[in-house]
């Protein structure tokens, strides 16, 4: 018997390890493999599952949910909407604090290091975990929606938890989502081309707030601190 390769250093290993020993998965990683060979591929290798890595599943009570990463340079960190420390803000990033500074008061931060959410149990993922440089959704349909899903469909059906849907791609997911036994917060992408079509106005950080409330959960604290906690988690590559 081979013995599974540890992926992501907690409890995620073992809900999505039916999906990491699929044929789909092998493809996915075969693929992978081939493109960070030959192309440039973001995030760095070792920080696809980064988002798993900092807010593990039985921690997880909101699921921000992107897209696919930043397809610009030192960008990407493996985390929805995040960058490094040192990194200029990218357009949807400043517009969510703008919306943030609207919806609850809080001031932006000069940086875009969210890892304060993820501690608090905010798994900050996008739909498809890889991408090309300069070519937003180049890794669509290539087997991460396989794996997406099936976290998304684990925490609906543990249930208790706020999914955050911003954009087409991520609304698409609410269809693996139990109402019944979750909230949904969605809108448009905050993206310069869609944030004045309806996501600025949603406050979505009150109304998740809001949402713990009544499940019996502890509000996010959505105030990040004026310098980012980089304190390092352990990573693993594919």
């Amino acid at each position: 018997m081979t013995l599974m390769k540890t992926i992501i250093h907690n409890d995620w290993q073992t809900v999505l390890e039916p999906v990491f020993v699929s044929p789909q998965y092998a493809q996915l990683h075969q693929f992978l493999k081939s493109e960070y060979a030959t192309k440039t591929i973001y995030p760095e290798m070792h920080h696809i599952f980064q988002a798993f890595e900092w807010t593990s599943f039985v921690n997880t009570k909101v699921v921000i949910l992107g897209q696919d990463p930043y397809h610009g340079p030192n960008q990407a960190i493996g985390c929805s909407f995040a960058v490094a420390p040192g990194i200029q803000l990218p357009p949807s990033l400043q517009n969510i604090y703008k919306e943030l500074q609207s919806d609850l008061g809080i001031a932006p931060v000069n940086h875009g290091y969210l890892k304060d959410w993820a501690t608090q149990g905010v798994l900050l993922l996008n739909s498809v975990l890889t991408v090309q440089d300069g070519r937003a959704n180049s890794h669509q349909n290539r087997g991460w929606e396989q794996l997406t899903d099936a976290a998304i469909a684990a925490l609906s059906d543990r249930g208790g938890v706020v999914f955050i849907l911003w954009g087409a791609s991520a609304r698409a997911k609410a269809k693996v989502i139990d109402r019944s036994k979750n909230a949904i917060i969605e809108s448009p992408h905050p993206s310069p081309l869609s944030a004045y079509r309806g996501f600025f106005g949603s406050r979505p950080f009150s109304k998740t707030n809001e949402a713990l409330a009544q499940m019996g959960e502890t509000p996010i604290n959505w105030q990040l601190p004026s310098t980012p906690n980089t304190s390092q988690s352990n990573m693993n590559a594919l």
